[in-house]
């Protein structure tokens, strides 16, 4: 009787009822509506197109938080441009492991595009995907010593052959007019330039693979959904909790042999409702970012390039300053930034007690070390809070010497979360990039962190699928079709020439994009007139 009245207890009063029972029953579940979930979703129904997949979005479309095109810098991340991707060491030496990994992810997911283009799931390869010259820009002679080091390291690397690098103020003003315009010309500068890099607006990418995916009778999107609960079964399986948000929050309970959470700063809290052991002491750091936008024509069109500055110090690797064209909805515009923010939401969308609420007895301790080691940062975000509307156009000017505040406007773009985890000897560790967390038995997964994220969706949904399809990803079947989907599966670009040409040859073709042969010696584009 006691039971009985704490349940109708729990039911009238609280509103604390969670369904005992599963409505329904699906071989996966993907909680998130943005590039991730649709990347997995699309290899799972190409692998096994009979096996019912469910998709819950709390938002009315998908593709509205990290991965719209507003929310994010655009970037197909590939190191051509990024200098934190090649680190110096104190013996002068530059580390280029980072920049060759980070391309080739960017080179499988082309792949898997122009796979999808090939087979109907994509269309209009220019509506999400367009190249624009990737840049580097420096100034000051430890900059410009930098740069050139950099560049001589990335040759040893095939995939970096052909980048360009000058000195000469008339070579970049060619390249890039607008960063010249007004600049002094006994300031010392440094450029490179990679032809061949691209803007992606992922969130076109997002909704057209979703769509395609729809058309699969065994395949259900559901918008203005939010995932409350995640328990386990005594299967194994997972009771997955669900509010329809358009209906007044009544909760069904669904039933799924796998999960995974890609629902971007959510991620953390709902895989901490797992209760996996493997999510013990993750946490979560939440940064925000603003960038100027201009979208005047005489301005967006005299500057045709990704360029990318050094970062301040203590910056996070996702603040590094740079000016970009971006093509969005088939209009170009510039974008400048980001400048950094901080709130406690992990979404834009979120609550401001998002923060709060994941913190556990297992991740404050790493949270509260990696705090401590990271004053650099939290100096420079207290600064970034500080800055004015004039403060940042200052900072564009840099890069725009000739910008003026008319012609710029603020916006808001999305949230990130920067994974922090336990280190045995530091206690916690503030970790940038991404990191798949999935269970023992690969029932359950999910992807925590940021940048470089969605330009490496497809690699890392791969992971995905090896960490928790373990024996079915080793089936001939399973082999064959990946192969398909992405042709160099399981084999390495880097410094097979003949493979990289064939690759890029194969991909940019069907993405409609400059290829460019790479070629066994190739010399570096070097201007000297300034030198």
């Amino acid at each position: 009787m006691k039971k009985i009245l704490l349940t109708l207890l729990c039911l009238s009063v609280i509103g604390c009822s969670k369904p005992s029972e599963p409505q329904k029953s699906v071989d996966v579940l993907l909680i998130g509506g943005g590039i991730m979930s649709a990347s997995l979703g699309t290899y799972l129904t190409e692998l096994q197109p009979d096996w019912k997949v469910d998709v819950y979005e709390r938002m009315d479309q998908v593709a509205e938080e990290s991965s719209n095109a507003w929310n994010n810098a655009g970037t197909g991340h590939s190191a051509f441009c990024e200098l934190n991707y090649t680190s110096e060491g104190k013996d002068g030496t530059i580390d280029i492991s980072k920049a060759v990994g980070v391309n080739e992810q960017f080179e499988i997911s082309k792949q898997f595009w122009a796979y999808q283009v090939e087979q109907g799931v994509l269309s209009n390869p220019k509506s999400f995907i367009n190249n624009v010259p990737h840049m580097s820009f420096v100034w000051g002679e430890e900059n410009i010593a930098f740069l050139h080091k950099r560049v001589a390291a990335l040759q040893h690397s095939s995939l970096f052959r052909g980048m360009e690098i000058s000195e000469d103020h008339e070579q970049i003003r060619q390249w890039v007019p607008l960063v010249m315009e007004g600049r002094a010309p006994e300031q010392k500068v440094a450029a490179t330039r990679m032809a061949i890099g691209t803007d992606v607006n992922f969130g076109e990418i997002t909704r057209q693979l979703f769509a395609s995916m729809s058309r699969n009778p065994n395949v259900q999107l559901h918008l203005r959904h939010e995932v409350r609960d995640i328990v386990r079964a005594e299967n194994g399986s997972w009771n997955v909790v669900v509010a329809d948000l358009a209906n007044g929050g009544k909760e069904t309970s669904v039933n799924a042999k796998f999960v995974f959470i890609g629902a971007g700063g959510g991620a953390l809290k709902l895989l901490q409702k797992s209760a996996i052991p493997e999510a013990e002491g993750y946490a979560g750091f939440p940064v925000g970012g603003q960038f100027l936008m201009t979208d005047n024509p005489d301005i967006v069109a005299r500057h045709k390039a990704k360029l990318y500055g050094k970062a301040s110090v203590g910056a996070p690797p996702m603040s590094v300053p740079h000016l970009d064209t971006r093509v969005i909805d088939g209009k170009e515009v510039l974008l400048f930034g980001p400048f950094a923010t901080f709130s406690t939401k992990y979404l834009k969308n979120g609550s401001l007690l998002d923060m709060f609420a994941s913190l556990t007895s297992h991740n404050i301790s790493p949270m509260v070390h990696a705090g401590i080691d990271n004053i650099d940062l939290s100096t420079y975000l207290m600064g970034q809070l500080m800055l004015s509307f004039d403060d940042r156009m200052d900072n564009l000017r840099e890069y725009f010497p000739n910008a003026k505040n008319e012609d710029w406007k603020l916006l808001q773009a999305g949230q990130r979360v920067q994974v922090i985890k336990k280190d045995p000897q530091l206690g916690g560790v503030l970790q940038f990039g991404t990191e798949v967390v999935a269970s023992q038995d690969g029932s359950i997964a999910a992807l925590l962190g940021a940048s470089p994220g969605a330009s490496t969706a497809a690699p890392i949904m791969l992971t995905v699928l090896e960490k928790t399809f373990k024996d079915r990803v080793k089936s001939p079947e399973w082999q064959a079709k990946l192969k398909q989907i992405v042709p160099t599966y399981g084999q390495k670009l880097n410094n097979d020439l003949e493979l990289t040409n064939s690759t890029r040859e194969w991909s940019s073709e069907r993405l409609q994009l400059l290829y460019v042969p790479v070629q066994a010696e190739q010399a570096l584009v070097q201007a000297t007139a300034t030198q």
